[in-house]
């Protein structure tokens, strides 16, 4: 009787169960798909843990699961999502994101190849972003137990000197400033999904903002609150902060950014823009002697070219955020309620 060794993976096209047990395919998956676009000194090592220095003072950390589907949409996919949108929870605090960490949970039959571009877009997004990624873990559960892959990341970073940031420190009179056009992600995803095709052709801003936000931070005194406007689109962070503060905010919809084709997408599908999610977009809230120069900082960034004043922080009808309309009325944007666009991030 012959024997011969266990199938490669260079045999194996989609995962397989073996891929997560520990034994020579893993090995395998991680010299062929995760080193050669992840490596670096950290994850040279093969540790079950980084080690790294931390920079004196406070640290910020936060961690993120995504599960959209589609994996791959007009602008991006789920690879380049999980990185940028933890990069962004840091940044939006003041941070100054270093390390993410990485987790998979991949599907058996998920093609090998589909991983590959979505391992290489992750490793070229913390590039961009200029940050690493120092620790991962794999695990592979049976085909109809997850929708082809589920990634955690979860980072650190310093927060810088000076800067006190929250979404309890607005104040009447503050500027309210978006970075750019509203719900461009959760559109493109949503109209990828169903299908939909426009004139136009919508694609995520699916986007790393530590950079845009450290160029405002570097001039701009005195920021009081930083988020990115993801699951629930500006609608939700707005009520959130104005809960928060204990004040009210009011917006001006003639000032709000909406591409065209988002807004007639949004239109077809009865979704209101302000409660779709974005993956590359800041709301900027500061005293409003400084708006302006946070304007011209944001305008001459990649990132922030569309950025607009679109409301200010009062102190009536604290907790809630009011809209002032084109026609001269006034309308309350509610928290909304559930998820409108289900697996968008």
């Amino acid at each position: 009787m012959q024997l011969s060794c266990p199938a490669p993976i260079l045999r194996h096209e989609t995962v397989q169960m073996a891929h997560g047990a520990g034994g020579r395919l893993s090995q395998e998956l991680t010299a062929r798909v995760f080193m050669p676009h992840l490596r670096n000194r950290f994850l040279d090592q093969l540790d079950d843990q980084a080690k790294f220095d931390v920079a004196p003072g406070r640290m910020a950390f936060s961690t993120d699961t995504y599960v959209v589907s589609p994996l791959f949409f007009p602008g991006g996919n789920i690879g380049e999502l999980a990185v940028n949108g933890t990069v962004n929870d840091l940044a939006v605090g003041g941070a100054v994101p270093q390390y993410l960490s990485v987790g998979f949970v991949l599907e058996e039959g998920l093609p090998l190849a589909e991983l590959d571009t979505i391992v290489k877009s992750m490793a070229e997004s913390a590039r961009k972003a200029g940050v690493m990624i120092v620790a991962g873990d794999t695990k592979v559960v049976q085909k109809g137990q997850c929708d082809k892959i589920f990634i955690n990341t979860s980072g650190v970073g310093y927060v810088r000197e000076g800067v006190d940031i929250s979404c309890r420190n607005l104040c009447p009179g503050d500027a309210v400033i978006v970075s750019g056009t509203i719900g461009d992600h959760g559109m493109a995803v949503m109209t990828t999904r169903e299908g939909l095709s426009f004139q136009s052709r919508i694609a995520s801003d699916t986007a790393a903002l530590n950079g845009l936000i450290h160029a405002v931070l570097d001039v701009v005194p005195g920021v009081h609150a930083m988020r990115d406007p993801t699951r629930g689109g500006v609608a939700a962070t707005l009520n959130e902060l104005a809960s928060s503060s204990s004040v009210g905010i009011e917006l001006d919809e003639t000032s709000i950014p909406v591409q065209d084709a988002v807004r007639g997408a949004a239109e077809l599908l009865g979704i209101d823009p302000l409660t779709v999610a974005n993956e590359g977009k800041l709301l900027l809230i500061l005293p409003d002697g400084v708006a302006a120069t946070a304007l011209s900082i944001m305008h001459a960034h990649e990132f922030g070219h569309d950025a607009a004043i679109i409301g200010r922080v009062v102190e009536e009808h604290p907790g809630m955020v009011v809209m002032r309309t084109p026609f001269g009325s006034r309308r309350i944007v509610e928290m909304p309620l559930g998820e409108q666009l289900p697996r968008i991030c």
